[in-house]
């Protein structure tokens, strides 16, 4: 065989094969049943607000709780004020320990009327993008949150909508999502879409909440079809045995829409042993998905 002839075989046999590995990738893509990238986390609000980053990563391990968003002001101590050694010691704790650091969750929000105020808030969010950028995380969670006497809603919703703008550009240069928490008096539905509207970066984000709010107006199912199309990597849920919150219905309409990201959980009940709550959260969150897949 010449030359260039044997050349062009081993091009084409290679190419062939790497064909087949992709095709075969995508078969079995294609035939895992919608859900099946959904995965459990943590928030550290509230069950692991007193834990310290090793008793943190510890616990998750322990229980197979592989990610987990950082709310600020806990003990794990994950804040804007570490310096670059800090930043790159605590990524790689993350990276040794097996479990995923998926962002801050941050307190910042936009509503507030005094100009400054709201400067104020977009810089510290901004210091929350880059700290997560350096500690290996993809995002910050953010909040809309107050609607003011004498001020119009509209002008507030336009207020946070253009806050967000700012801030999904400049995430977006350090690979970090804006994640928009469903919260306080602009949790209805409605007025997150209209938010969003206006924040209409493709790197801002809804974080749902799972709140009782969902259930207002028109039902669940209108509300999250309202935002679904905007979810980002996360997605917030609370403890999964109660019954005030239609646990069930939710997880059909996200293994419905083959939602792909993070459901952390955010506790604020108090077992006696925290540990083995998060394991049964974790059982109860597989067994939910599960039986809607069946469905």
């Amino acid at each position: 065989m010449a030359m260039v002839d044997r050349r062009r075989f081993l091009e084409v046999t290679a190419a062939a094969g790497l064909t087949g590995v992709a095709l075969g990738m995508a078969r079995r893509a294609e035939a895992a049943p919608k859900g099946s990238q959904m995965a459990f986390g943590l928030v550290t609000y509230m069950w692991g607000a007193d834990w310290d980053l090793p008793t943190l990563l510890a616990n998750c391990r322990e229980t197979k709780v592989l990610g987990v968003e950082l709310r600020t002001t806990h003990k794990h101590g994950v804040e804007p004020s570490l310096d670059e050694r800090q930043r790159m010691e605590t990524r790689k704790r993350f990276a040794d320990s097996g479990v995923t650091f998926v962002g801050i969750g941050s307190n910042e929000r936009y509503d507030h009327p005094d100009p400054a105020q709201l400067k104020k808030a977009v810089e510290a969010t901004k210091e929350f993008i880059r700290l997560s950028h350096d500690v290996g995380g993809t995002g910050v969670k953010v909040k809309p949150d107050t609607f003011h006497k004498d001020i119009p809603r509209e002008r507030t919703i336009e207020q946070i909508g253009k806050a967000l703008l700012e801030l999904g550009e400049y995430g977006e240069g350090f690979g970090q999502q804006i994640r928009l928490e469903v919260h306080g008096q602009c949790a209805e539905l409605p007025t997150i879409k209209a938010i969003m509207d206006v924040a209409k970066h493709p790197n801002v984000a809804v974080c749902w909440n799972s709140n009782p709010t969902d259930l207002k107006g028109e039902g669940l199912e209108h509300n999250f079809r309202l935002v679904s199309g905007r979810f980002g990597e996360t997605c917030h849920i609370h403890e999964l045995e109660t019954t005030e919150y239609p646990w069930e219905k939710l997880f059909r309409l996200l293994v419905d829409i083959d939602y792909r990201g993070w459901l952390l959980l955010e506790a604020a009940s108090k077992p006696a042993d925290r540990v083995a709550a998060l394991a049964r959260q974790r059982t109860l969150f597989q067994e939910l998905i599960a039986k809607c897949q069946k469905a």
